[in-house]
């Protein structure tokens, strides 16, 4: 574990650079701020925030993409919880990609979910016009950013826009969209076309601070409500603006005293074995997890496949649902009774996955290993307390769908640099897809050389193998980073607290004994 934490630190520290030498000497040449420095200056305390698809983009675009060229951070901002969106304009030009629009919503369906207010430190030259398929007219489109600002406005949800560089296109209507608007004066520019567009299709000459520039904006046209004099100067607005949004956090859940945990969180490195075919007690990470390492049991004694219970993180109550082994008929059923639990006591839930599927075999299916499977499945698509996911070893077939994965919609969804996310491992593949194809030969009355089978295996393992890595997922945004073991606390506990500015309507069903 400890070198994959250090390929981890060393993949973070070469992403966080931005773009080229020669982009961000251009960029602070300009007069401008780094995005990453924008982002520290906003917020209250550097030290206690939780940045979003850090390694997004991880390994496509020929690796021209770094953090999706786009940087995501949620933390305290004039003491409210928000979501800061900040464009890197020193990777191409801040233009965006398809993984650059996706972080984006991904970005913006957190400060919906959470209740945290939207700043966008906007730097961008829009659409990448090579990217266009991907970007421009599907459902989650460029557009849709546009429909989750406009609608979450309306909830109530501040949006906030800094203009700190271009806003073309577009990309122009996040400021226009904006509760409240701030712009930089020579940096700043917002329109939907250029001088070079506007005179293509008019003929009228013009200069970009004419065209959109700061003192028209806030001037003439109204589209920006504050002038800055440079990036300091419109982050000081910003923070007033925050300020000023008279909002107060309101939960339900009762709090204790934060204890940090009896076991050293270090020791979870020897835990964890370095296959993830090697059993070990899940128990052993909670306690190194958890305030003052207590967890109370649920069902102990029964499905001991699955680890329930009740535990603090942070002084905040929250239930914890853990893989401690394949899924049965006995755990899937444990599982849905604690999750009705911590539904009815509004109790957050925290996943910990590490989970080859469920159990298979004739006197399984005889059984009802599917329905009750799909009673689990169902309490956690249903359920309406926030909910959190820690892949901490193997994410494969249906117990990613059972354990809350993605597509269960998690408040947020963390890996380990162990973890693998798979619909089966790579051997089980090949074993699976290499009896197929041995039937195809036999069909047509020839053999299949062992050679060629030999090699037709390992291409599938190596195939598994690569896209089952978690930079393979982090990089599409399957989770929402990878985290160190030795900060899985802290961020996790940075996702729960933030998911306490969101009100919850409970569910109208009272608890089905399983």
């Amino acid at each position: 574990m400890s070198e994959l934490v250090s390929d981890l630190k060393k993949k973070n520290r070469v992403t966080n650079i931005g773009g080229s030498l020669e982009s961000r000497k251009r960029h602070i040449s300009r007069g401008k701020i780094l995005p990453r420095e924008r982002i520290e200056y906003l917020l209250d305390d550097k030290d206690n925030a939780l940045e979003i698809g850090q390694l997004a983009g991880y390994g496509l675009n020929n690796n021209e993409t770094p953090s999706g060229s786009i940087v995501s951070v949620i933390g305290k901002v004039s003491g409210r919880d928000s979501v800061i969106i900040a464009n890197d304009a020193t990777v191409k030009g801040g233009t965006y990609y398809p993984i650059t629009l996706k972080k984006h919503l991904r970005s913006l369906e957190i400060a919906k979910e959470n209740n945290l207010a939207c700043i966008n430190l906007v730097d961008s030259g829009g659409a990448n016009l090579r990217e266009q398929t991907g970007i421009f007219a599907d459902k989650e489109g460029f557009g849709r950013i546009f429909f989750e600002m406009a609608n979450m406005s309306a909830s109530g949800i501040p949006q906030i826009s800094a203009v700190l560089g271009s806003c073309t296109a577009g990309g122009a209507y996040i400021p226009a969209m904006s509760d409240e608007t701030v712009i930089v004066k020579k940096n700043g520019t917002i329109f939907l076309g250029g001088p070079h567009l506007v005179k293509a299709a008019t003929g009228e000459i013009t200069n970009e601070q004419d065209l959109g520039g700061a003192e028209m904006h806030t001037k003439l046209s109204g589209v920006a409500d504050y002038f800055a004099n440079d990036d300091y100067d419109a982050l000081n607005i910003t923070k007033s603006i925050i300020k000023n949004l008279n909002y107060t956090k309101k939960h339900n859940l009762k709090l204790k005293e934060v204890l940090e945990p009896k076991y050293n969180p270090e020791e979870i490195y020897g835990i964890i074995p370095s296959e993830l075919k090697e059993q070990y007690d899940v128990r052993e990470v909670i306690a190194r997890l958890v305030d003052n390492s207590e967890l109370d049991e649920f069902k102990s004694n029964y499905g001991t496949t699955l680890v329930t219970g009740f535990a603090h993180l942070m002084g905040i109550p929250i239930g914890i649902v853990a893989n401690n082994g394949i899924l049965f008929s006995e755990s899937s059923l444990k599982g849905t009774h604690f999750i009705q639990l911590c539904e009815k006591r509004g109790i957050p839930i925290l996943f910990l996955q590490n989970i080859a599927g469920f159990m298979i075999g004739k006197s399984y299916e005889e059984r009802g290993i599917a329905k009750d499977g799909a009673k689990l499945v169902n309490a956690v698509s249903t359920v309406t307390v926030p909910k959190f996911t820690l892949i901490i070893g193997g994410s494969f077939g249906a117990g990613n769908y059972a354990m809350c994965g993605r597509a269960y919609s998690p408040r947020f969804l963390f890996s380990w640099p162990n973890s693998k996310i798979s619909v089966m491992g790579g051997e089980i593949a090949a074993k699976v897809l290499s009896s197929v194809k041995e039937l195809q030969f036999k069909k047509i009355g020839k053999k299949w050389q062992q050679e060629s089978k030999l090699k037709f295996n390992k291409e599938i393992i190596e195939q598994f193998d690569y896209e089952g890595s978690p930079y393979y997922a982090t990089a599409r945004l399957w989770d929402d980073g990878i985290l160190d073991p030795l900060d899985t606390r802290k961020k996790i506990s940075l996702a729960l607290i933030n998911s306490l500015n969101a009100e919850r309507k409970n569910g109208k069903f009272g608890i089905f004994r399983m």
